[in-house]
């Protein structure tokens, strides 16, 4: 499926699967939004500075969004090993 996206006033032409549409849009959405945010508080910066700032703040997001997800697991992880644990104590309890 082929899609316009339009990032700080360009058109971009993208082919896309037609279910991840309305990710590209919000996607599209987020980084106008971002950057809107940027022109407001940095009104006297030229556009490749706005547009870096918004690149970065946008990484940053995704990377504590990343971190959180990766410590979600760990802890899932730490859970099923102490599950495991206890469930191996109880039956050597009841065992004895």
């Amino acid at each position: 499926m082929k899609i316009n996206i339009k990032l700080n006033g360009r058109v971009y032409s993208l082919d896309i699967n037609r279910e991840d549409e309305e990710k590209y849009r919000l996607a599209a959405k987020t980084v106008n939004e971002t950057i809107a945010r940027f022109r407001e508080v940095f009104s006297d910066n030229d556009s490749q500075d706005i547009l870096a700032m918004s690149a970065f703040q946008i990484a940053l997001s995704n990377t504590k969004v990343q971190q959180a997800e990766e410590q979600n697991l760990f802890i899932g992880e730490l859970k099923n090993i102490n599950d495991d644990i206890s469930d191996f104590l109880k039956e050597k309890r009841g065992n004895s």
